[in-house]
């Protein structure tokens, strides 16, 4: 049985994201990427950068199948970890004190839009909690630029996912920001991608 997920947005948009990363990642090290989903980002990102640990997580169980399924069909596994239980609210997030010491950066791709607001908060508080002063957080997905949609698809894309859950949205890069600044981080850039997309990095101070 084939349990791997395919979504279409990550087969887009991971060679994109792969530059950023390949600006803003550690030589050596771990990687801890929350709401992995299907696993195909995490697989492709494990094997660009081979001499980085890629933790994938996802609190969906067909989630972490799929992500399994990925891992075993590049032969990854006995280099790449296989993913963990992680809801970002329930803190704090189970990782091993081996992870923990060895953790450089935290990658969160196409989250914040499809989850609460409270979610944000989370991630950024336990994030704060987890990485050293220098290290970094990066996200990506779309977001509103002083309280406005930089694109019309992207308003229509906010209209469908309140229509999905009312707490869901595309968020403001300036309340973002805030949310960051309150849990200790200063924001290092702000990088246009493709489909009228950001990626964020923000440094721990």
């Amino acid at each position: 049985m084939d349990n791997r997920l395919f979504f279409t947005a990550t087969q887009k948009n991971r060679d994109c994201i792969g530059d950023v990363l390949s600006r803003f990642l550690p030589k050596r090290g771990s990687i801890l990427e929350l709401a992995s989903g299907s696993g195909e980002h995490g697989v492709e990102f494990q094997k660009r950068f081979p001499s980085i640990n890629w933790q994938t997580s996802d609190p969906e169980p067909s989630h972490r199948k799929s992500i399994s399924a990925w891992i075993d069909k590049y032969g990854l596994s006995t280099k790449m970890p296989q993913p963990i239980n992680i809801d970002v609210e329930v803190k704090p997030w189970p990782l091993t004190p081996t992870l923990i010491s060895e953790l450089k950066r935290v990658v969160c791709i196409n989250m914040i839009h499809i989850s609460p607001w409270t979610c944000t908060k989370a991630l950024f508080k336990e994030s704060g909690n987890l990485l050293k002063k220098e290290q970094l957080l990066m996200l990506y997905g779309p977001f509103k630029r002083n309280g406005l949609h930089t694109s019309e698809s992207n308003s229509l894309f906010d209209e469908s996912l309140k229509r999905q859950n009312s707490t869901w949205g595309i968020r403001n890069l300036e309340d973002v920001n805030q949310v960051a600044m309150k849990n200790g981080f200063t924001q290092e850039a702000v990088i246009q991608m493709p489909a009228n997309n950001l990626s964020l990095i923000f440094r721990m101070s």
